[in-house]
């Protein structure tokens, strides 16, 4: 263990809303995590605190050991690009990525130009010229060819196509093969970075529901499918996360794995199973603890602010 985030009890209020909720996890060193979850579930609010951009309103942040706050130490050895970065209005991308040299001390200027041309990236147009997709391109790069010791991807590449897309991802791989380092990716695509990630770090109504690897994280949870009264008999009194039916034939997806004796019990009665892709275990994680929420009859917020009362 080798943590270079460390966070502890991390809370953020807004008035009436709780961003975060008692939020505790620890971020590894040299590793890329899935930092996943729906619209308005915490992610950017918590990346936004680490990178000193935001304040909580209680717990504590340390990276690589120290308060980032007005921390010049630990602020550049980290990048944060998000959908939304703003650049003046007068820059175009040569100048970004000019500033970003100066600021990022591992910046790799080769590497940048190679990002350009991956990108197709006109340099001279200003950036309030620039297509959403081109606006995307020069944070990826800036992520990328920064080379800091930890990098924050937040939904920077919505704006780039299929096939932009996975240049960025092909090119972050390969750049993380030769010089690791530690990458938290936010997406709602998370089918997309599946292969890329190894860990998973799921938050859902401002509190972690999921910290594990991507490896465990696939094991949560088994799909069977075929005759619905079979599959009924041979869940028994497993949890359910979804189910859907079409006349006779029934698709399950349960928490839990299958040992060998149950695979033989299910071939037996005819049914078949499949892996559950990280994307529908996490969304069905996601509904499941919505759901929790919803037949309580108390908001997630209001319970917090209940029980602090």
């Amino acid at each position: 263990m080798d943590p270079v985030i460390d966070v502890t009890d991390l809370t953020k209020r807004y008035r009436e809303t709780t961003a975060l909720d008692g939020v505790s996890f620890r971020i590894e060193r040299n590793a890329i995590y899935g930092f996943l979850g729906r619209n308005g579930a915490g992610k950017t609010t918590a990346m936004s605190i680490l990178t000193a951009q935001n304040f909580p309103t209680s717990g504590t942040v340390r990276v690589f050991g120290e308060d980032p706050y007005e921390n010049a130490r630990v602020l550049n050895r980290m990048c944060f690009v998000r959908e939304s970065q703003k650049y003046p209005d007068e820059a175009n991308a040569r100048i970004a990525f000019r500033s970003a040299a100066m600021f990022f001390p591992h910046w790799d200027q080769e590497l940048c130009e190679r990002l350009i041309d991956d990108f197709r990236l006109p340099l001279n147009r200003p950036v309030k010229k620039l297509s959403r997709g081109q606006l995307s391109a020069v944070g990826v790069i800036i992520g990328i060819a920064s080379r800091a010791e930890i990098t924050f991807f937040d939904e920077p590449y919505l704006g780039l196509d299929a096939v932009a897309r996975q240049i960025f991802y092909d090119r972050l791989l390969e750049d993380y093969a030769e010089h690791p380092r530690t990458i938290l990716l936010s997406s709602h695509l998370i089918d997309e970075i599946s292969n890329l990630i190894e860990r998973v770090l799921v938050i859902d109504q401002g509190r972690i529901i999921m910290d594990m690897s991507a490896d465990e994280a696939r094991e949560q949870a088994t799909n069977i499918v075929g005759d619905s009264a079979e599959v009924d008999a041979f869940l028994g009194g497993r949890e359910v996360l979804h189910r859907e039916s079409l006349g006779r034939v029934a698709s399950v997806t349960f928490l839990g794995t299958l040992d060998r004796d149950e695979r033989r019990a299910l071939a037996e009665a005819g049914l078949e199973t499949a892996p559950v892709p990280l994307q529908q275990l996490i969304v069905r994680m996601t509904q499941r603890t919505g759901e929790a929420t919803a037949s309580s009859g108390t908001p997630a917020n209001d319970r917090t602010e209940g029980a602090k009362r």
